[in-house]
């Protein structure tokens, strides 16, 4: 048995991989004592990124997300290859889906947006002393380009309409970095 906090897992059997996911159900003891089983999902790590320009605007993507089902607004996304720093894929990602280059890199740390069943960690960054660059979407990717006033953007996710939690802590702090300190 191998320890796992206060859980043991008995054995492990991957149920299904492929390059972006891996599903792994254990055969564990609990930590009352008792035998079941426990399935969680590893998702790539992956970076998101906010591009924040001189003008106080953010950069953000609009795509349908087969998941969710439905169009969203959230920062530029996507998964650390392997060798690959985050970010350089932030570097890449943002070049590649939204055609920008960034001069200044501030990364604000890792998330982990999914706890109890999903191991997905996600490294956020803002990125700023914004340059266009040529896109170059992968196949599935259909992006928007959208750019708006923090601001606005901030509304949005104090709204619901902006609902993809990294996108949404990289916003919320960069509109309390412009607040004093005394507001906070």
């Amino acid at each position: 048995m191998r320890k796992h906090g206060p859980w043991g897992i008995l054995s492990s059997d991957t149920m299904y991989q492929d390059p972006w996911i891996k599903v792994v159900r254990d055969q564990v003891m609990r930590p009352d004592g008792s035998h079941g089983t426990y399935a969680t999902v590893q998702l790539k790590s992956g970076v998101c990124v906010v591009g924040l320009d001189d003008s106080n605007h953010v950069h953000l993507t609009r795509e349908f997300h087969y998941a969710v089902g439905r169009v969203t607004i959230e920062g530029v996304s996507g998964g650390i290859e392997d060798g690959e720093s985050s970010r350089l894929a932030a570097e890449r990602e943002l070049a590649e889906e939204i055609g920008l280059k960034a001069d200044s890199w501030t990364e604000l740390g890792k998330v982990d947006p999914f706890t109890a069943a999903i191991n997905s960690t996600v490294t956020m960054y803002v990125a700023e002393q914004l340059t266009a660059v040529p896109t170059n979407p992968e196949a599935t990717e259909l992006i928007e380009h959208v750019v708006l006033p923090l601001d606005v953007a901030v509304r949005m996710v104090r709204n619901g309409e902006i609902t993809h939690s990294p996108t949404c802590i990289i916003l919320l702090e960069l509109a309390l970095r412009q607040l004093e300190p005394q507001d906070i």
